[in-house]
């Protein structure tokens, strides 16, 4: 069985991931929540402390909930334009051997055992490589079937701990 796709990386995309990257760890989880307590705060000493102090916490809480994703916007804008290799899409084949990437005349196989863990997002299907660094997958570029295709093998291949999957959905 195996099942082969190509894939284009687009700013969006990369977006997406770092934003799933960012906010699926201790450090988003604890920003956001950071800055929503620091906005209560604020909400709930109005009027009760000097006005600097209230206008201090809003700043100091829209800092937090917007800092993180626009500074991802602008790195994930970066990526792309400076890599020439996410400017052109990647060829994929997925099989029981593991995943192979290639693109023009440069080849990288990662075997199943090598991959670190799979995650479906509803528009990205991301292959880890290590706990930082995956291949990012556009969903409607691998296509409901072939989906499926590598959502069974990597069941076969890899351990249930390993993997997040979701039914394929755009």
């Amino acid at each position: 069985m195996s099942v082969e796709f190509d894939a284009a990386i687009t700013e969006k995309d990369m977006y997406r991931f770092n934003l799933y990257h960012a906010y699926h760890g201790f450090q988003g989880i604890c920003a956001t929540l950071v800055g929503v307590w620091v906005l209560i705060t604020a909400a709930i000493t109005f009027g009760k402390v000097e006005p600097r102090y209230t206008l201090l916490y809003t700043v100091f809480g829209i800092v937090f909930l917007i800092y993180v994703p626009a500074s991802l916007y602008l790195r994930s804008k970066k990526q792309i334009q400076a890599s020439d290799v996410l400017k052109q899409p990647l060829r994929y084949k997925v099989d029981d051997a593991g995943i192979h990437v290639s693109q023009g005349e440069q080849a990288a196989d990662l075997e199943w055992k090598q991959i670190y863990k799979m995650v479906s997002t509803k528009n990205s299907l991301l292959v880890y490589s290590n706990r930082v660094n995956a291949y990012v997958i556009p969903r409607e570029a691998v296509g409901k079937e072939r989906y499926e295709t590598v959502v069974a093998l990597a069941v076969n291949h890899m351990e249930g701990y390993r993997l997040k999957l979701n039914p394929f959905s755009i």
